[in-house]
């Protein structure tokens, strides 16, 4: 498997659709970025992520959309930069466990948040699946909608669900997602992961989404399918 691939899905990133929808790869947050090379950084981020898990990801967990404690500021989904910058308390990470060959970079203005971002999302995914003793690199993440749509009124540090028609610009960057991990399991996280993923005629495992009081029963349905 070609390693430039992931350069190339990183690029098809690049058109994403108009309105309330940041592009964390190809947009400054003008409000909350470090600096204007911010994109550049989490390009960078997502693209060694993936080489890391190219041939050796068994597992894909599929989420809804990109979180403005995630994603947004670490380049890659459902992961934390306080994650990614090993500051977490709970689930103490190295660099090594996301990619090889770089160290990883913060993207938010220190002045928002002095640590980085932490997203309850990330933390719950990444520690059940660790807790199950897989390695970093034998599962990917991902969202069926891969930009952070976010609610105009309270502006980028804020999270909403992709409409409709926005969730069916994700279909395409799904399906070449999936065409450069094609892993022996595929999880749905929540609603609109599973019906993004049966409009491409996915077998996928659904389960709970974490969010909003459903971490006990995610864990549990990690579990069932990790067993």
């Amino acid at each position: 498997m070609s390693r430039k691939q992931p350069d190339k899905f990183v690029r098809l990133l690049k058109t994403s659709p108009s309105g309330a929808v940041f592009n964390p790869w190809w947009q400054i947050d003008e409000e909350n970025d470090i600096g204007p090379h911010a994109p550049a950084i989490r390009r960078k981020h997502l693209a060694v992520y993936f080489r890391k898990r190219l041939g050796t990801a068994r597992l894909a967990i599929i989420g809804e959309a990109l979180g403005y404690r995630g994603g947004h500021f670490s380049g890659i989904p459902m992961t934390s930069e306080r994650l990614l910058l090993g500051r977490s308390k709970k689930i103490p990470l190295k660099s090594n466990d996301f990619f090889s060959g770089i160290n990883p970079r913060r993207t938010s203005n220190p002045e928002k948040c002095p640590d980085g971002f932490s997203e309850p999302t990330a933390t719950i995914v990444w520690g059940a699946l660790l807790q199950h003793r897989l390695k970093p690199d034998q599962f990917v993440l991902w969202n069926a909608f891969p930009w952070h749509s976010f609610d105009p009124r309270r502006g980028l540090l804020s999270n909403r669900m992709p409409n409709k028609s926005e969730q069916a610009t994700g279909l395409p960057v799904l399906k070449a997602f999936l065409e450069l991990f094609p892993c022996d399991q595929v999880v749905a996280m929540g609603k609109i992961a599973g019906a993004q993923l049966e409009e491409l005629n996915v077998n996928a495992h659904c389960v709970r989404h974490p969010a909003s009081g459903g971490a006990r029963l995610f864990r549990q349905q990690i579990a069932e399918i990790l067993a």
